[in-house]
């Protein structure tokens, strides 16, 4: 659905953009010209309309989410990192929405509601409500009841977006959580996924597992995913907690995960353990293990840069193999389809005439070598013609042009399964219907607006992708030991 920002809005949005990264990184500097370099491809093919970007598509702010069952200690775990008690924490399920948690400089925290995240296209949840609307028809309109803004003033969350997500094991508003679930691991560049120590069998876990273990061992980026068995303190009383631990290694490796990061956490706000011996090894493995997940989430600015690069590689890649030849193809059917349907139909005009006059017997008489206009004169086809010839121009152009709207509507339902089943930046449909639309392409076969210059930009983005990523490997690492 296009957005309802108008051209002049996106592009001061950009503007703005480029001046907050030229201090904080001069390399995403670069990147949002090379996003603005896409835009104008895609603008130049009706791939992307003038009041989108895809820069807008890309997160520019570092996003850790905290993921997990209800009760595993997600909220208490926000809480601690933030130190203060932002989040409301207990045994039971006491927020059943995604809470988007940014910094602000006043002291007072505010709760504002969905909109504030559906409507704002720098914050992850932009436009939302119409995804939630298209997997659970009615729910887009109460957003309210799916995602809040909360402000807070702590140190640690300058420069990050934290989110907390209501747990998994509801069934109530099942479809649209586990679409905004899907759509929030996709934009983060870390993702927590909390168990409660106290139930660490895999029914209690089935839904988490499935969908966060199952579904993500054989991602890409699966090495953003961090798996803590939370409050393993309530373990300390167990006379093996150790047997703890296996069984929520045991029911991960039932669902194929077999390698990763795994931790074991429990709040330090909660009260110490009795037995000091014990109290003293669990309070070490849990020093070590929350150091550990801090010094990631502290990482993620730089795994942040990376990732738009990454990002911007991948439109590029896709735009060039992806959509550019799909689009190309599916235009070079269409011009096929209708110059075969205009010869059938032409066909079919001709011989419904014969047929007709013969039937009529405008053809009689004619000899083997005929006097044709004395014939014609004599068969008053002569001046019928006159009088036709502008009508029969305007049926053909008529026919001609249902025939090219009938070519692209036998192709739409095709064109449709393929940008959905290769997920092709930009929107090929829309581009398809415009080259449909213009006179001519039906003898040209190349989309419009394609041109050498369009491969010429894509292949100049993806050549400085590699230029960006060398400034931030010479801007993180020093591999000759040279002192600065």
């Amino acid at each position: 659905m296009p957005s309802a920002l108008g051209p002049e809005t996106v592009q001061q949005r950009l503007s703005d953009l480029e001046t907050h990264l030229e201090q904080e990184n001069p390399i995403l500097l670069n990147a949002v010209q090379s996003f603005r370099t896409l835009d104008q491809v895609a603008y130049d093919l009706h791939l992307l309309p003038r009041n989108q970007s895809f820069a807008s598509k890309v997160p520019w702010w570092p996003l850790i989410s905290v993921l997990g069952t209800f009760s595993a200690g997600k909220s208490t775990f926000i809480n601690d990192f933030l130190g203060q008690n932002l989040q409301r924490t207990g045994n039971q399920a006491v927020d059943d929405r995604f809470t988007v948690i940014v910094y602000s400089p006043e002291s007072r925290s505010h709760a504002l509601p969905g909109i504030s995240l559906d409507s704002d296209p720098r914050f992850p949840f932009y436009q939302m409500s119409q995804q939630i609307e298209r997997v659970a028809g009615g729910e887009g309109k109460r957003i309210d009841a799916y995602l809040q803004l909360k402000t807070c003033r702590s140190d640690r969350l300058k420069g990050k977006i934290v989110i907390d997500s209501p747990g998994f094991d509801a069934d109530a508003q099942r479809d649209a959580i586990l679409s905004i679930t899907d759509h929030m691991i996709g934009l983060s560049d870390l993702v927590i996924v909390m168990f409660d120590a106290r139930h660490p069998e895999p029914g209690a876990m089935r839904d988490t597992l499935q969908h966060l273990v199952a579904a993500t061992k054989h991602r890409p980026d699966s090495s953003k995913f961090l798996f803590v068995l939370n409050q393993l303190d309530t373990a300390a009383t167990e006379d093996n907690p150790e047997d703890v631990v296996a069984a929520w290694l045991r029911a991960l490796g039932e669902v194929g995960m077999t390698t990763g990061r795994f931790f074991t956490s429990f709040s330090p706000s909660k009260p110490p353990i009795a037995d000091d011996t014990r109290r003293q090894r669990f309070e070490a493995k849990r020093d070590a293990d929350l150091a550990e997940i801090y010094q990631r989430i502290d990482q993620v600015e730089v795994e942040r840069a990376y990732r738009i690069v990454a990002s911007l590689r991948a439109i590029a890649n896709e735009l060039a193999d992806e959509t550019l030849p799909t689009l190309t193809r599916a235009v070079r059917r269409w011009r096929s389809r209708t110059l075969w349907l205009d010869i059938v139909v032409l066909l079919a005009v001709v011989g419904s005439f014969l047929g007709w006059s013969i039937a009529a017997g405008h053809w009689e008489g004619l000899s083997y070598q005929p006097d044709w206009l004395a014939w014609m004169r004599a068969q008053g086809i002569d001046h019928a013609l006159q009088y036709a010839e502008g009508a029969a121009l305007l049926a053909l152009l008529g026919l001609h042009f249902g025939v090219r709207s009938l070519a692209a509507a036998t192709l739409r339902p095709w064109l449709r399964r393929e940008a959905k089943n290769k997920a092709l930046p930009g929107d090929v449909l829309a581009a398809f219907a415009a080259n449909t639309k213009r006179w001519g392409r039906e003898f040209s076969g190349r989309p419009f607006g394609f041109s050498q210059r369009c491969e010429r930009l894509i292949s100049d983005v993806l050549h400085d992708c590699e230029t960006y990523v060398q400034s931030l490997n010479e801007r993180f690492t020093n591999p000759k030991g040279l002192q600065d």
